[in-house]
């Protein structure tokens, strides 16, 4: 089936990113299954981290479909978009029907993404999961394909102005090997091991980022355990309880 929406944006996007100036390092797409379904499961820092977990998987000639908010369909603009390119839309009041829409993706061999963090973690660090990326996995058959992406807070977060000037900021993703969902498992036990891979392979992204703050005004793109000032998930809890 033709892509007649979804080739054209990777095009944009790709032509942005040279604008940008931005230093891609990408490592693992080869774990991507080439065919049949699997859910990519990533951390979420950025309003732009669907674009670069689906950069990732392009070498494997695959194209993800995105499970987002449903309020990001209404918009005027990126509504048609993310229809355009079969996203799932969410309705997080009504959420069987995105499920039932992305198992029978999964199940016609598609490559579903998806956030088991649910929002964007205003401390970079990595929240807890949610269970449906791996009851997915499991009803479907397929596997679940680890991912981390680190930088994209620079470009656009939840609570800071959006950065798309050139910058030459570096991004970094890592692609881990699939994780098996077998149905007689917990699917609990299941998402705790993925956020076990997820978390690994975050820590591993920020080890390998070639940037460092230039400046103590500079720190807010940094969680409080790597010396920035991020606020922590604690301080995060009481903000919200206020």
């Amino acid at each position: 089936m033709a892509e007649l929406v979804y080739r054209p944006v990777i095009g944009l996007a790709k032509t942005l990113f040279k604008a940008w100036d931005l230093k891609i390092d990408c490592q693992g797409s080869e774990n991507i299954p080439r065919s049949g379904g699997a859910v990519l499961v990533s951390n979420h820092i950025s309003y732009l981290d669907f674009i670069f977990n689906g950069l990732a998987a392009l070498p494997q000639k695959r194209l993800v479909r995105f499970m987002a908010k449903e309020a990001v369909f209404r918009h005027k603009v990126s509504g048609p978009l993310m229809r355009g390119m079969k996203h799932i839309p969410v309705d997080r009041k009504q959420g069987d029907a995105a499920y039932a829409h992305a198992l029978d993706s999964l199940r016609s061999g598609e490559v579903i993404g998806v956030f088991p963090e649910a929002t964007i973690s205003q401390s970079f660090t990595l929240k807890s999961f949610k269970s449906g990326a791996a009851r997915l996995a499991q009803e479907a058959g397929v596997p679940l394909v680890p991912m981390a992406v680190w930088g994209t807070q620079r470009l656009w977060t939840k609570g800071q102005p959006r950065n798309f000037k050139r910058s030459h900021t570096p991004i970094t993703i890592r692609v881990g090997e699939p994780v098996e969902a077998p149905r007689d498992q917990y699917a609990g036990a299941i998402s705790r091991r993925l956020r076990e891979r997820v978390q690994e392979m975050l820590e591993a992204a920020q080890r390998a980022y070639p940037t460092r703050p230039k400046g103590a005004e500079d720190t807010w793109w940094l969680p409080a355990h790597l010396g920035g000032t991020a606020p922590t998930v604690e301080q995060l809890k009481a903000a919200e309880a206020r």
